[in-house]
């Protein structure tokens, strides 16, 4: 009979502990935390001089239903060299996520996929199929490894096709093989675009 007793009380504090945990109102917010991201700005500016060129993609309601929408097609010259950088921001909040993104570069990676002959180079097709696939990145973060902020691009002849740029979140997994089926997708839009 005791040890009944003593069974049910152990029970009874565990069970009282556990509930007082799970009602605890100062609990943290998790970290990394989806980011809302409602204005993407592509910036494609000539090697050499010359007009940049921008499109856009918005996500007018922010949190709600609709996500971003590609809002123009790029359009770029022929046996060009461009440097493109991206901009991204939260315009509900009035964060840029860019300096975020910055901020935490060895937990993010940005994937690019082409229609193949758009880019003289990169050649191919991109990485979001395959991580060793070519891409020039220009910046990296503390560890050596790409980001994808500030990339470039020279492009072939006349042609059109799509450009999708693919933002992988990889805390703790980002590294030299990673690929874009790991972590949690933060971005992902497609342009048409259109060499002349």
């Amino acid at each position: 009979m005791k040890n009944r007793f003593i069974f049910f009380l152990t029970l009874f504090f565990v069970l009282v502990w556990v509930t007082a945990c799970n009602d605890d109102d100062d609990v943290p917010p998790a970290e990394n935390e989806e980011e809302i991201i409602t204005d993407v700005t592509l910036t494609f500016t000539p090697d050499g001089g010359g007009s940049a060129v921008t499109a856009t993609a918005q996500d007018s309601d922010g949190e709600g239903p609709q996500g971003l929408e590609v809002q123009d097609n790029v359009v770029l010259a022929a046996s060009t060299t461009y440097l493109l950088t991206m901009t991204l921001e939260n315009s509900i909040n009035g964060e840029d996520i860019t300096e975020e993104i910055d901020a935490e570069d060895d937990e993010h990676l940005f994937f690019f996929g082409w229609t193949e002959g758009l880019f003289s180079n990169p050649a191919g097709n991109g990485n979001i199929d395959n991580r060793a696939d070519a891409v020039r990145y220009l910046d990296e973060d503390e560890n050596e490894l790409p980001v994808g902020l500030e990339t470039a691009w020279t492009t072939g002849t006349t042609s059109t096709g799509t450009f999708r740029i693919l933002l992988k979140h990889q805390p703790n997994i980002k590294s030299e093989i990673s690929t874009s089926q790991e972590g949690e997708s933060d971005l992902d839009l497609t342009w048409d675009i259109t060499i002349q």
